[in-house]
C-alpha cells in the first residue's frame, strides 16, 4: 500500500471516522487532543491578556453558564434533530471550538457594552449572556423531548456533593488545607459529578463509556464506581501540585488560575452533558 494511502487510512481511522460516526475516543486521538489542549491553553491565556481580561475566581464563575450552554447544545445534537454535515460541528472535539468562538464573542461584547456605558461589571453581562443561551437550549430540549428521569440530576449533584463534603471534613480534621479554596472545591465537585453521571449512565441505565482509560477500568472492575477513586487519585495530587509548585509572580498565578478553570470545564462539561442527556432520556 502506498505511503499516502497508509497516512490517509490512519487519519480516517483515528480522527475522521470517530467524529463522523460519533464513536468515541481511541488512544491516538486522545493523546492528540490532549497535546492540542496544552497548546491552546497558552494561546488562550495570551488572548485573554490582549482583551484585558483578569483571570480570577470571579471570571471563572462567569464562564460556568457557557459550560452549561455548551453541554446542553451537545445534547440537542444527541437528539438527532441536526443532520450531517451541520451535526459534525457539535460533536467532540469540534463543539469545543464552536462554543469557544461563541464564548469569546460574548466576552468581547460584554466588555464593549461596559465601555460604551462607562460603568458596570463585564463579568455580570458575560455570565448573563451565557445563562440566557443555556435557558434557550433548555427550552429547545423541552420542546423536543420529555423530562423522563428527573432523579438523575438529583443523584449526580447529591452524590458528588456528599463525597466532596466528606473529603473536606477529613482534610480539615487532619489539617490539610487543600479544600480551603472555593475553586479547588469546585474542581473536585465538577469531576465527582462527572464520575456520578458515568455511574448513573453505565451501572443504572445501560449507557457506555467513550473515553479510553475510564472504559478500560470499568471493563476491568465491572462497575463505573471505579470512577470515584480514579478522579480522586488524579485531581487531589493535581490540586496539590498547582497550589504548591507555582511561583508567586503574577504571570505564574494567572496561568495557575486559568489551568484550574480548564480543569473545571473538562469535568463540568461532560458531567452536565451526561446528566441532561439522561434526564431527557436521549
Amino acid at each position: 500500500m502506498p505511503l499516502i494511502d497508509k497516512v490517509t487510512r490512519f487519519i480516517n481511522d483515528y480522527y475522521i471516522d470517530p467524529i463522523l460516526q460519533d464513536s468515541g475516543y481511541n488512544i491516538v486521538n486522545t493523546v492528540t487532543w490532549a497535546i492540542l489542549l496544552g497548546i491552546c491553553i497558552f494561546g488562550v491565556v495570551k488572548l485573554l491578556k490582549k482583551l484585558d481580561i483578569e483571570i480570577d475566581d470571579r471570571f471563572t464563575l462567569s464562564v460556568v453558564p457557557f459550560v452549561l450552554a455548551g453541554s446542553s447544545l451537545r445534547v440537542i445534537e444527541d437528539t438527532g434533530i441536526l443532520t450531517a454535515p451541520a451535526s459534525y460541528l457539535f460533536i467532540t472535539p469540534n463543539i469545543y471550538f464552536v462554543v469557544f468562538a461563541i464564548t469569546v464573542f460574548f466576552l468581547v461584547l460584554s466588555k464593549w457594552i461596559v465601555k460604551l456605558k462607562g460603568r458596570g461589571d463585564y463579568r455580570k453581562n458575560f455570565a448573563g449572556f451565557g445563562l440566557a443561551w443555556f435557558l434557550v437550549n433548555l427550552t429547545v430540549l423541552f420542546y423536543l423531548e420529555d423530562l423522563v428521569l428527573p432523579w438523575v440530576p438529583v443523584f449526580v449533584i447529591g452524590a458528588a456533593s456528599v463525597i466532596v463534603l466528606l473529603i473536606k471534613l477529613i482534610f480539615d480534621r487532619i489539617g490539610l488545607d487543600l479544600l480551603k479554596s472555593k475553586i479547588n472545591i469546585a474542581i473536585l465537585w465538577a469531576h465527582l459529578m462527572d464520575a456520578s453521571s458515568t455511574i448513573a449512565g453505565i451501572d443504572f441505565l445501560g449507557y457506555y463509556e467513550k473515553h479510553v482509560v475510564p472504559s478500560y477500568l470499568i471493563d476491568l472492575t465491572g462497575t463505573a464506581f471505579v470512577m470515584y477513586p480514579l478522579k480522586l487519585s488524579i485531581f487531589i495530587p493535581v490540586l496539590y501540585i498547582l497550589d504548591n509548585h507555582f511561583d508567586e509572580d503574577e504571570e505564574s498565578q494567572t496561568l495557575k488560575t486559568f489551568l484550574k478553570l480548564v480543569i473545571i470545564v473538562l469535568g463540568l462539561s461532560p458531567a452536565c452533558r451526561n446528566t441532561i442527556r439522561m434526564a431527557f432520556g436521549v
